[in-house]
């Protein structure tokens, strides 16, 4: 069983960037397909960003396309989120998820691991 520590929240101001990363431990991240969720205060979870196992296709939600970035590094079993261009509304816990099924889903209950997450704050 994977277990996922994301790093790299923070607070910051509309316009600039942070970097969120996901390191994995009690498995490699090759075997998964990875995913980023957010969720707000009051609100749903909301998918962000995945990214295949191999790291050879990505998808994004439409709030966040164009500004942030999904990456991985299966060698470190990282993958981060560089996020650009923030905007207030991207304040939420950013969380990183697991997927063994390699369904790169953008649905969070298609997702069997969950790291804690890291509060993102965006003022403006």
């Amino acid at each position: 069983q994977v277990h996922l520590v994301e790093s790299g929240g923070g607070s910051v101001q509309a316009g600039g960037s942070l970097r969120l990363s996901c390191a994995a431990s009690g498995g490699g991240l090759s075997s998964y397909d990875m995913g980023w969720f957010r969720q707000a205060l009051g609100k749903e979870r909301e998918f962000v960003a995945a990214i295949r196992w191999s790291g050879g296709r990505t998808y994004y939600g439409d709030s966040v396309k164009g500004r942030f970035t999904i990456s991985r590094d299966n060698a470190k079993n990282t993958v981060s989120l560089q996020m650009n261009s923030l905007k207030p509304e991207d304040t939420a816990v950013y969380y990183c998820a697991a997927d063994p099924d390699l369904l790169l889903s953008v649905k969070a209950e298609e997702y069997d691991y969950w790291g804690q997450g890291t509060q993102v704050t965006v003022s403006s």
